[in-house]
């Protein structure tokens, strides 16, 4: 089992039983590339912002603008009317049984 592992629809991956809304995979992977490196320098300017609260607020709507854009946050990247999960405790969602076999085969 890899240490993240992704849902079987590839939507999400599951950290100490909890679900993050994975990149929209039809993005291009030069433009994805170029979002993740937005998002990468934003944290980085957040963490360097310290205790000034105009640029730590800045920062932050730099990162969420690079993560709506890649699709982790915002609007769902998918069309079947599947509800965003995003966040959620894999125990409470549809996910639970998948992630329940899935650590038994460890």
């Amino acid at each position: 089992m890899s240490k993240y592992p992704d849902t079987p629809d590839g939507r999400y991956f599951v950290v100490r039983g909890r679900l993050w809304r994975k990149s929209n995979p039809a993005l291009a992977e030069d433009h994805r590339q170029r979002l993740v490196n937005d998002l990468m320098s934003a944290r980085r300017a957040v963490r360097d912002a310290k205790g000034n609260s105009d640029e730590i607020a800045k920062a932050r709507r730099r990162v969420d603008d690079a993560k709506v854009a890649l699709g982790e946050r915002g609007p769902v990247w998918w069309h079947d009317g599947t509800p965003d999960l995003n966040r959620h405790m894999i125990k409470n969602t549809p996910y639970v049984g998948w992630y329940s076999r899935l650590a038994d085969a460890r």
